[in-house]
């Protein structure tokens, strides 16, 4: 058996009943905060897929077994720790060893045990960025400074990141947003996304690893109405990675949004720190 070629793979058939309990596992763990849910999904998801493949009825090269078992990896390191922001040493540790771990055990089990090369980080892409890859990242200043204040002041979502009042807790706060975000390219993009495109077409791949990117944030502290940020942000990130094939390009239109986050979280918190730097003021 071979592979399908790219325009072969499906839209919607029926390996998406397991991808979809799967990916659906993360709205359990990370929304509803419920483990054992998630624990169930990822059980049935991957116990349906096995079948499916041992039934012949969507056996591929590769496994969809095998990819979803990935994804689900990375999801239960991730939940073994609360997603609250914070900012003291154990935070900061836990961060870096779940957030981590998250993305290197399953390159490792994809590399070394299922003797493949499903994960990959294609730091350079197609080469040069062009213009419009250019305007784009101006864009997403511009559109970060014009939306992201009005979201996190007034929803109040603001008070989900720990009080920032010292150069020590600001320059914590930079670093931790910073990290995290280059976290998201790496397992949304690079793993979850990556992995699903193997088996289904671009379109459903991405609002599948979508649903695992945005119930990751809605933990972390995008809540309210966040998710009319979030979900559009998760889907045109993995657009931009398919066009520009490129994670230095993704990790930099992300490390600009989050640098407009930082600011106004710095501004929330300290009223007239940052002067009039954005057009909502601080409460």
């Amino acid at each position: 058996m071979v592979r399908a070629d790219a325009g072969a793979r499906p839209l919607v058939d029926v390996r998406l009943v397991p991808a979809l309990l799967v990916c659906l596992a993360a709205p359990a763990f990370f929304v509803l905060l419920t483990p054992w849910l998630g624990w169930i999904l990822l059980a049935i998801g991957l116990g349906i897929a096995a079948l499916l493949e041992r039934k012949d009825v969507a056996a591929s090269i590769p496994s969809l077994t095998r990819d979803l078992s990935l994804i689900a990896i990375g999801m239960l390191i991730v939940s073994v720790i609360p997603l609250k922001a914070e900012l003291d040493d154990a935070a900061m540790i836990r961060f870096t060893l779940a957030l981590g771990g998250a993305v290197l055990v399953p390159y490792l089990v994809s590399r070394f045990v299922y003797r493949d090369h499903a994960i990959r980080f294609p730091w350079r892409g197609g080469g040069r960025w062009t213009l419009w890859q250019w305007a784009w990242l101006v864009a997403v200043l511009v559109l970060g400074w014009l939306i992201l204040p009005f979201y996190f002041i007034t929803s109040g979502v603001y008070e989900n990141w720990p009080v920032v009042d010292t150069p020590d807790l600001i320059a914590r706060l930079f670093v931790g947003v910073g990290a995290v975000g280059i976290w998201d390219e790496l397992f949304f993009i690079c793993t979850c996304f990556a992995l699903l495109r193997r088996h289904f077409a671009d379109a459903t791949a991405n609002v599948l690893q979508a649903i695992v990117f945005v119930s990751f944030l809605w933990e972390l502290g995008y809540r309210a109405w966040g998710p009319l940020l979030t979900i559009p942000f998760a889907l045109l990130q993995a657009v931009i990675f398919l066009r520009t094939r490129s994670l230095a390009y993704v990790v930099t239109v992300h490390l600009l949004f989050d640098a407009v986050v930082f600011g106004v979280l710095v501004h929330a918190h300290n009223p007239g720190l940052l002067g009039a730097v954005f057009l909502v003021p601080a409460p």
